[in-house]
């Protein structure tokens, strides 16, 4: 057989499938991201002189408990940090390729993050200067839920107004 006859397979960039699996790829890549965070080496105990050492160069007069308390509140700004880019990762696989906002793909995306928490806190059972929390995974599933809400008004702004006015008839 020819060479000339022969198909090579090519790979299309703009196929919806390869949008979704690109989609779905960012989600698992950031899932990976977070369950290092979960490991021995982002631990409190591990973190503390790190963030301690920043904090004390830019508050050089700030006590130890009040150094404590900020390392407390970069921790917990972290989780929502993190749960927010998955959730936002995760509404934009679940609604790729269409374009826009609906309910159901929010609650699907704050759905998966809340399980995805859950999975992770019990992960931290198992990792000797950790523990699970559900206050954690409570924390974490606002920042996914935030994310939806960014994702919703990010939304309605691209909206045009024409499309806005019929909506608001519709309710």
């Amino acid at each position: 057989m020819s060479s000339s006859l022969v198909r090579r397979p090519t790979i299309r960039w703009n196929n919806p499938g390869f949008y979704r699996f690109r989609a779905w790829l960012l989600v698992a890549l950031w899932a990976c991201v977070i369950f290092i965070f979960s490991t021995d080496t982002f631990s409190s105990e591990h973190t503390q002189s790190v963030v301690f050492g920043i904090l004390g160069t830019l508050l050089p007069h700030a006590s130890l408990s009040t150094l404590s308390v900020l390392h407390d509140f970069i921790r917990k700004c972290a989780h929502v940090g993190e749960y927010f880019i998955f959730g936002a990762l995760l509404f934009r696989a679940i609604r790729t390729p269409r374009q826009g906002w609906q309910w159901h793909w929010a609650v699907l995306a704050i759905l998966a993050a809340a399980l995805y928490a859950s999975s992770d806190e019990i992960h931290q059972i198992f990792v000797p200067s950790r523990g699970a929390s559900i206050w954690d995974a409570l924390l974490d599933t606002g920042g996914a839920s935030v994310a939806q809400l960014a994702a919703w008004i990010l939304n309605r702004r691209e909206q045009p107004s024409n499309d806005r006015e019929f909506d608001s008839r519709l309710s």
